[in-house]
């Protein structure tokens, strides 16, 4: 048993690194979408929408990564939770808050207007980065652990013997 532990520890501390990475992927993508989508002649729904979906798909990114022992399901139930706690969170207005929101980090981070068209985007967002999660774990996982299959048709075939 004490032998598996650093291998577990390896994919933890991988798992973080590579969402960390990607996290941070999402959040270029996001920023460039918001600061040169208009120039660039893109859609207003794309930048907008856009925009929320991609950042909620760094919230299950962060999430992943400060909490790698969860399942995607818990993280993708965590980021919901938190997505559905900022967008409505913008229905409260207080002086410190509102001028928070007018800064840049707080229009990105909190956003500035409520609206339910962006739980939707959010939604797609979750799933999105609970997808490219589980894609990126299963190619990492083919280097770590040996495939079901080979290791069946080796044990097989060593009882043979």
């Amino acid at each position: 048993m004490h032998g598996a532990q650093p291998i577990n520890t390896i994919a933890l501390r991988r798992s973080m690194l590579t969402r960390t990475v990607l996290a941070l992927v999402v959040i270029v993508s996001g920023l460039s979408l918001r600061w040169y989508g208009f120039p660039l002649g893109l859609p207003a729904f794309i930048v907008k929408y856009g925009g929320s979906l991609l950042w909620a798909t760094m919230v299950v990114l962060l999430v992943g990564a400060l909490a790698p022992r969860l399942s995607r399901t818990q993280i993708a139930a965590i980021a919901a939770a938190i997505a559905i706690v900022v967008e409505f969170s913008r229905l409260v207005h207080t002086p410190w808050l509102d001028a928070f929101r007018l800064t840049t980090a707080g229009a990105l981070l909190l956003g500035r207007i409520f609206s339910l068209w962006n739980l939707v985007a959010y939604l797609i967002g979750i799933v999105a980065g609970v997808w490219l999660d589980g894609r990126v774990a299963s190619v990492g996982q083919d280097r770590i652990l040996p495939r079901r299959g080979k290791l069946n048709s080796q044990e097989a075939g060593s009882t043979r013997e």
